[in-house]
């Protein structure tokens, strides 16, 4: 184990100190830290997308503690520690890539037995995955393992994956672009009929399953375009404010049409050399 990994068990040891420790530490669970894991995930692929090494090592460290601090709850309850963690992703790694690696662990370096392009894999990790759950227990459908913790975007995205391994896919965009009319249309009845909200999250969450599998057709992350989404509005609405204040006025003193024609004059100042 390397001094600085020796050095970060050390430290989240001496934080979960009974005595000498720190407080809020020392009032967390596992449950209670379960939120900061993704937290931290999402500032990782932020870091990542902006391109910035030392805001990525920042953040990957970030993410680490969660990890570490997970370990030391779970080896004060008795459970595992870290090295466990370490050991099981390891043996899992080695498991899941038969074309690199030999049983014992061993790189075998043969080329020949290495799946032919990025796909290849994803298909041969599928199989490993679905076998080593038809061991676990009785679900045997091609759906089982597919964790409900997720973002819900990302679980439809991997639940319409193993569906379409299945055959049950759209063969092209075209059918998932009519797809996403049909779901549009109905929110639309739904609006007219009023019947009630549970009816309108229905058929607005069928809207939103096919715009992920619309991103996953075209080879799209969905969260990375949302995120792109995202900072697209707010660039756009803080010029608005700023369109605004240079007239001396607060954005939200304009009515819907002023403030139209200032988010039109934001896009035309993106687009200007």
């Amino acid at each position: 184990m390397s001094a600085a990994l020796t050095r970060l068990l050390a430290v989240m040891k001496a934080l979960r100190d009974p005595e000498a420790g720190c407080p809020w530490d020392l009032a967390q669970d596992a449950q209670s830290l379960a939120p900061f894991a993704i937290e931290e995930a999402y500032e990782v692929a932020e870091a990542v997308q902006h391109g910035n090494s030392h805001e990525l090592r920042d953040e990957l460290g970030d993410l680490l503690f969660q990890v570490v601090f997970q370990a030391q709850l779970a080896q004060e309850q008795g459970l595992f520690d870290f090295d466990a963690i370490a050991d099981a992703i390891s043996r899992k790694m080695i498991r899941r890539h038969p074309h690199v690696f030999d049983a014992d662990g061993t790189p075998h370096g043969q080329v020949a037995a290495r799946p032919a392009d990025a796909e290849a894999q994803t298909q041969v990790w599928e199989a490993i995955k679905k076998a080593e759950r038809s061991g676990q227990d009785a679900d045997d459908s091609a759906l089982a393992g597919v964790a409900r913790g997720l973002p819900e975007w990302q679980r439809a995205s991997k639940l319409q994956k193993r569906a379409a391994a299945q055959g049950f896919e759209w063969p092209d965009i075209e059918g998932v672009l009519d797809k996403l009319a049909e779901e549009v249309h109905e929110v639309r009845a739904e609006l007219q009929k009023g019947l009630g909200h549970a009816a309108l999250e229905d058929e607005i969450g069928d809207v939103l399953f096919v715009c992920v599998n619309l991103a996953r057709h075209a080879q799209v992350d969905f969260g990375s375009a949302l995120r792109r989404a995202n900072a697209k509005f707010e660039r756009r609405f803080r010029a608005m404010e700023q369109l605004a204040k240079a007239q001396d006025r607060p954005l939200s003193s304009y009515d819907l049409a002023g403030q139209e024609a200032l988010w039109l004059q934001s896009k035309q100042q993106e687009h200007s050399p």
